[in-house]
């Protein structure tokens, strides 16, 4: 009965936070709670049947087994991808430091049992750094699974305004990046072919125009009438690509509902800081080379563990003073 009370209490605090507000940091880590205990209950409800439980757990165990021992190889050969493909910046090195991070941990764990006898303290670190590990690991795996199902709210929606997010040009050229939010903008006017279309960006240092001009440029190509298309070509962060292109609608009198056009990994933070920022609309997402995305939602979840600091450090000090403080009460 447990289970069950725990699972559809957490199911219902989910569905009540995503129907009142889907733009919340919190609502993650409901739907990964709400999915970890209604999993659970169900797994109770095979409590009669030994045998299914015991492949289900055996399952289960090699899954987790494989994962932990493939997944630090495969973000560092992603890392690799990422500086020969994307330039030697400290950004493309997230998949290939969290890699190495993750063996790191396993190093030290091993170490740690080895070693014991020699330095018991050993483990008690080593019990910290577990948890840490785990509950990073917990919040990443809430965020990637409610980001997946938030970037697919709003695929169908129809909208009075698009707002396509700018991401940098090559010279005066739309690289492969923004080509996919504007493409994924084109499909949405097409739903919605009354609307109009912001293209939001201002002009870097080592760009040649602003963002704004070559993506309205971009949109006429693919069939966009230029009548349709409303420029704010002063925005240099999404921040502001939000707030200037909300106020530019405002000003062009134009109402209803607003559709924000970035990239799939970049959606959830969008929708968090459109929320923060006081802004009606929602955010949907454009497909991104597969090479790129465990090093930007890495960088997206970095990020927002840095949005909400107050909270991830007060959890980070609860959890890495847990064990010394159950060693130190033991030998009291």
């Amino acid at each position: 009965m447990a289970p069950a009370i725990l699972a559809l209490l957490a199911d219902l605090i989910f569905v009540v936070r995503f129907l009142r507000e889907p733009r919340r940091f919190g609502n993650a880590v409901w739907f990964a709670l709400a999915v970890v205990l209604t999993g659970l209950w169900l797994f109770s409800l095979t409590a009669g049947l030994v045998w299914l439980q015991t492949v289900l757990l055996i399952v289960v165990a090699v899954v987790a087994v494989v994962a932990g021992l493939v997944l630090p190889w495969a973000l560092v050969a992603n890392g690799s991808v990422m500086w020969r493909r994307e330039g030697h910046r400290p950004a493309n090195m997230l998949s290939l430091l969290a890699g190495l991070a993750i063996m790191a941990v396993y190093v030290f764990t091993v170490g740690a049992v080895v070693f014991t006898q020699v330095a018991p303290w050993l483990i008690v670190v080593a019990m910290s750094v577990l948890l840490l590990t785990a509950y990073v690991a917990f919040v990443f795996t809430a965020l990637l699974m409610y980001s997946v199902l938030y970037s697919r709210l709003n695929r169908r929606a129809h909208a009075a305004a698009i707002i396509v997010l700018g991401s940098g040009l090559l010279g005066d050229r739309v690289p492969p990046l923004l080509a996919s939010r504007l493409d994924r903008g084109v499909q949405c006017y097409r739903r919605s072919p009354d609307a109009v279309v912001v293209v939001s960006g201002g002009q870097g240092s080592d760009e040649l125009t602003s963002e704004a001009a070559a993506m309205a440029a971009y949109l006429e190509n693919a069939g966009v009438p230029r009548t349709a298309i409303l420029l704010e070509d002063k925005a240099t962060t999404t921040d502001e690509n939000l707030r200037f292109s909300v106020e530019l609608l405002q000003e062009q009198g134009i109402s209803g509902r607003v559709l924000a056009v970035t990239n799939n990994y970049h959606v959830f933070r969008t929708a968090i800081l459109a929320r923060r920022l006081r802004l009606r609309l929602d955010v949907i997402g454009a497909k991104t080379a597969s090479y790129f995305v465990p090093s930007a939602f890495l960088r997206e979840f970095v990020a927002l563990l840095v949005q909400y600091k107050k909270t991830n450090l007060a959890a980070v000090v609860v959890l890495g003073a847990f064990p010394p403080a159950v060693a130190l009460l033991g030998q009291m």
